[in-house]
């Protein structure tokens, strides 16, 4: 593909975040709540994060800082938005080649890719905290701690550990209140869309087929299958675990009304789009979706990356699956 999967891949497969910590030199992510209003302004009490803290990243081990971080290096690019969204734009000294977005992050230095960055490029920032996705190779976060840094490894698996990750990033880097505000706002879009489609009877839930890469669908357990279900959908694969290889013929017979793809996704070993072979499959002409071409193609990076736009593709799924009611 242009933009290879096996890349993607370990940026939407899952392992659920480890809470943070308790009291003294350790602290815990706090959960997302809505405070009472305040009499006066002069009453607000800003939250701060004591250091040094030591927090558990979502392979279990411990991450201790001695101070708050002035200079971040991010390995993965839905670590990187959170980052900018908590307002630390001028802290972060090191993105990886895919960051994209904002378009700032395309300014800043590059590290190398998300499973291998380049040690190198990644000690010439000097770095106070480096926060990488799964995907990062577990011997690149070994050397970088054997160097004396901090290095946090994050894997949110549902939409709730991405709002746990959010707050947990906005603890470790002294941004409470930013983090709290974006997932607030993150649960505003759900309520959205979930308003718009809870009249959708059981019943009359739309069969939905989702392709993201070609010949891979995904299955529970994974936070794009929770998409299409808090889209008031019903995704075909439901019944799989995780990313499957795709069995044509089940598809075929499932009969969804609507497929979803991967825009921008080329096959590498036939050259063709993904919308192309997905339309040309034999046999899947006669699919009520192609048949009343309902075959829409979505941001892959809305729903790869487990950050903040998380539920602006949430919202985006909605619209494709249910244009009358998600405006």
């Amino acid at each position: 593909m242009k933009r290879s999967w096996k890349l993607l891949m370990p940026l939407v497969m899952a392992a659920s975040l480890v809470g943070c910590t308790g009291n003294g030199n350790t602290q815990t992510a706090p959960a997302p709540k809505t405070e009472a209003p305040q009499t006066t302004p002069q009453e607000t009490t800003a939250k701060a994060t004591v250091y040094p803290l030591t927090v558990k990243d979502s392979t279990g081990k411990e991450v201790t800082l001695q101070k708050e971080p002035r200079r971040i290096v991010s390995t993965s690019p839905g670590e990187t938005e959170i980052l900018f969204a908590l307002g630390l734009n001028d802290r972060i000294v090191g993105v990886s080649d895919y960051d994209d977005y904002p378009a700032e992050a395309a300014t800043k230095p590059k590290v190398g890719g998300v499973v291998k960055p380049s040690e190198e490029a990644i000690l010439a920032q000097s770095p106070d905290l480096v926060i990488g996705g799964i995907s990062m190779d577990e011997p690149v976060a070994a050397k970088l701690k054997t160097l004396g840094m901090p290095v946090y490894v994050t894997h949110p698996q549902k939409m709730d550990e991405i709002f746990d990750n959010i707050l947990a990033m906005g603890v470790i880097t002294n941004r409470q209140e930013q983090a709290e505000k974006v997932v607030a706002s993150m649960k505003q879009d759900i309520a959205r869309v979930q308003e718009a489609v809870k009249a959708v009877k059981p019943e009359d839930k739309k069969k939905v087929y989702l392709e993201f890469s070609p010949g891979w669908t995904v299955g529970k357990g994974e936070f794009l299958d929770e998409l299409i279900s808090l889209a008031g959908a019903t995704n075909i694969a439901a019944d799989t675990q995780g990313w499957n290889p795709i069995s044509e013929e089940k598809i075929l017979k499932s009969d969804p009304d609507v497929i979803l793809y991967a825009k921008g996704i080329t096959d590498d070993k036939t050259g063709k789009k993904l919308e192309d072979i997905i339309a040309n499959r034999n046999g899947w002409d006669k699919m009520k979706a192609i048949r009343d071409k309902q075959i829409f193609g979505m941001e892959q990076n809305l729903l790869s990356r487990p950050g903040p736009r998380i539920t602006q593709g949430l919202i985006e799924v909605a619209k494709a699956i249910y244009p009358d009611l998600v405006k």
